[in-house]
């Protein structure tokens, strides 16, 4: 039951059933794009002829997986930064490397954007009604 005057909060269940989709999203997206990067450096157009140690890019997204697949918060928003430089070297590979290597370049660019997207529409809804609570605490002081 809710005061008189008083605006009913919604309850922290709400946004997590209604965000399942984009953290499903999220684990999948960032799954496909430890994949990629692995099989870029190891055998699809690696740098070096055998592959090549920048075959380790992989290795802070799957750092990430764990936690974004547990869904945790925490764990989404710094992904979410981290991923922005994956986004950077897709877009950068992409307009200059010639081949498979750009358009390895592309999806990559594809699958760090989609992780974005879906991890910050997973997000949303919990920072925003943590800043309703903050407001609301603040003004029954």
């Amino acid at each position: 039951m809710t005061a008189p005057g008083r605006a009913a909060q919604p309850s922290a269940a709400a946004p997590i059933a209604a965000r399942g989709r984009c953290a499903l999203g999220a684990t999948l997206a960032l799954a496909a794009l430890i994949v990629l990067a692995v099989a870029w450096e190891w055998w699809l157009a690696p740098l070096r002829p055998g592959g090549s140690a920048f075959v380790l890019k992989a290795l802070p997204l799957a750092c990430a997986l764990p936690g974004v697949r547990r869904r945790s918060l925490y764990t989404l928003q710094w992904a979410s930064m981290l991923v922005l430089l994956y986004m950077a070297e897709g877009i950068v590979r992409g307009m200059t490397d010639h081949g498979m290597s750009a358009r390895l370049g592309w999806i990559e660019a594809a699958l760090a954007t989609l992780f974005l997207a879906c991890a910050l529409a997973y997000v949303a809804p919990f920072k925003r009604a943590s800043r309703i609570a903050r407001r609301n605490a603040g003004a029954t002081r």
